[in-house]
């Protein structure tokens, strides 16, 4: 039985890795930040030193979300979690890092892009930055370390109150209008797709450092309002606040596929079964936060 020991194994991306990696017969190590804190180099090494693990997915990080802005030490805090985690890359069979489409710098149009395009310019803000930085590092070392660029995931787990189509369910179950601030084509992927391609990296020789790791096509936020009505039993009104469309953040997934051949779940089948999971746990969920709307509310700030 491999072990693998997931960093940020408390979050979305984290929880359902953990999930499906141990449901395949992984052992799966995933301690909390009150348990490992990831700055501590000390107590990562001690960490790595009593749980020998074959492979580690660093999926941790601070900032990047709209629920996270202002947070300070983004760069500095990052960096740190990073190169303790990378240091052991010799113990291990495989390091995987979770880069962002933000690598590519948000303050100009995010279109198609191929890996190679994020070397052109640095991105503006901190979070991006960050990203960068490891990216770059990965690409030009030597060590058995890859860098996966997420631009957009959806899926259970992740959090409601500001992901736009887990957001928007839980509306439209609250008979809710759903408001999207301003369209934009973005390159969502589903988690369950997600999984799939990380497995498929954590257990392949791969022939990149850096991989895209999307669908490689676009979707528009009101297309993915229609397809939560589709399934919903009451439709919602849907508000567009801005009609013309915002930069593209969307990419080019053929270096990925070339090697990993997804049959990736469509977006209406995945909706439909989010949809259901949210009908089963919308009793759990902090309601209060959807009805005072501090999804739109907190874009309407930063924009």
């Amino acid at each position: 039985m491999k072990s693998v020991f997931i960093t940020g194994g408390r979050g979305f991306i984290g929880r359902n890795l953990m999930e499906n990696l141990t449901a395949v017969g992984y052992r799966v190590l995933a301690p909390s930040s009150s348990e490992l804190n990831l700055l501590d180099e000390q107590a990562v090494d001690a960490f790595i030193r009593r749980e020998p693990v074959d492979i580690i997915i660093h999926a941790a990080n601070k900032g990047g979300g709209r629920d996270t802005m202002g947070m300070v030490d983004v760069v500095h805090d990052n960096l740190r979690m990073f190169f303790n985690i990378a240091k052991h890359a010799d113990k291990v069979e495989k390091i995987i890092h979770f880069g962002s489409g933000a690598e590519y710098g948000k303050h100009q149009p995010i279109a198609m892009v191929t890996e190679e395009e994020a070397g052109k310019a640095l991105p503006h803000d901190a979070y991006g930055f960050y990203k960068s930085v490891c990216s770059r590092y990965i690409e030009h070392s030597n060590i058995n370390i890859i860098n996966l660029r997420i631009f957009a995931c959806y899926g259970k787990y992740e959090d409601y109150r500001y992901k736009f189509i887990s957001n928007a369910i839980v509306k439209n179950l609250l008979g809710l209008p759903i408001t999207i601030r301003q369209n934009v084509n973005f390159d969502y992927v589903y988690v369950d797709d997600l999984v799939k391609m990380v497995t498929w990296a954590m257990t392949s020789n791969s022939h990149y450092k850096v991989y895209n790791l999307t669908r490689g096509m676009s979707v528009d936020l009101l297309t993915l309002a229609g397809l939560i009505n589709s399934v919903a039993d009451c439709p919602s009104e849907i508000v567009v606040d801005i009609p013309e469309l915002n930069c593209d953040y969307t990419s080019s997934n053929r270096r990925i596929i070339e090697e990993c051949p997804v049959d990736f779940t469509p977006h209406s089948s995945a909706i439909e079964s989010l949809y259901e999971y949210y009908s089963k746990n919308l009793s759990s969920l902090d309601l209060e936060a959807v009805r005072q709307d501090e999804f739109i509310n907190n874009i309407r700030v930063v924009r």
